[in-house]
């Protein structure tokens, strides 16, 4: 599922494309695409035809659309396989096209919801009570992310070890840090150089801040060239891909070399997906006896 650097870099081409531009119409082609909309397809175009679409949002994954009062935002679930795309209102309609939206001005272009596992979706959402990005209640409960500018590193060091769990399960936690997924937290942990099974409670809070630093850094690297692609399901508004797999120093590189000390990368089984590390740079805690 794409992470944060690939949900900003969509966030970015909505800011660019979409913004202050008001809703002629919607078609919703597959009710799937609005199953998070208690009100069904009908009243979600309804709903949304004549509002203005406000700066978008993103908190981790999370990307969202406030409306021109704040009211409400359309909150979009990007799934699996869920893409955002501007397109010229003519261009043939793509395969796994789910919802159409159209602008009331002569710009040409319309924000088009294609997704073809159907596992994402758009839906309107009451917004959290004065929040000024205009926050949907229903994810009011996720932590800010390591990027966001309301982040509070003191907050979070402190709740980290109190959580009282392993270091990956901690960073993919999205009540206390949000937008960190298995590809991005195998690649901080590597570059700060912690096995994913080390206890939260044994970090001390230089080393955590170290690791938080990691995490800023590989999704500023990663965000740098358009987030991660490993096939033509993540791609920005344009439809391009993103390549800092390209990058990677740990995720997917099983039984090849670290780059750091060159003893072959391993993967192991984890919580119905996978690690990787470094078995020299990276060493498993101790077992307590």
């Amino acid at each position: 599922m794409p992470e944060l650097p690939e949900v900003e870099v969509v966030r970015r081409g909505l800011a660019r494309w979409v913004a202050g531009r008001t809703v002629a119409a919607v078609e919703v082609l597959h009710p799937r695409a609005v199953r998070r909309h208690t009100g069904g397809g009908a009243d979600f175009a309804a709903r949304l035809a004549g509002r203005t679409i406000g700066a978008p949002q993103r908190r981790g994954k999370y990307l969202w659309l406030p409306l021109d009062d704040r009211d409400l935002s359309v909150l979009a679930h990007l799934g699996m396989s869920g893409q955002l795309l501007v397109q010229p209102a003519g261009a043939p309609d793509e395969k796994h096209l789910r919802i159409r939206v159209r602008f009331a001005d002569s710009a040409g272009t319309e924000l088009r919801f294609v997704d073809q596992r159907t596992f994402g979706g758009l839906s309107l959402h009451p917004t959290v009570p004065g929040s000024a990005e205009g926050l949907p209640d229903v994810i009011a409960h996720i932590a800010r992310d390591p990027l966001d500018p309301g982040f509070d590193e003191m907050l979070y060091h402190a709740a980290l070890r109190a959580k009282r769990t392993t270091l990956k399960r901690a960073l993919l936690d999205q009540s206390l840090i949000s937008g960190i997924g298995n590809i991005y937290a195998d690649e901080a942990l590597w570059r700060a150089k912690l096995h994913y099974e080390r206890p939260t409670t044994t970090l001390a809070g230089p080393r955590s801040r170290e690791l938080l630093g990691h995490v800023r850094d590989v999704m500023n690297a990663a965000l740098a060239v358009g987030g991660t692609s490993f096939d033509s399901l993540y791609v920005n508004v344009n439809g391009e891909s993103g390549y800092f797999d390209r990058s990677l120093d740990a995720y997917g590189r099983e039984d090849e070399p670290c780059r750091r000390c060159g003893t072959p990368m391993r993967r192991r089984p984890w919580m119905n997906r996978s690690s990787y590390f470094c078995p020299r740079c990276q060493r498993p805690p101790r077992v307590s006896s």
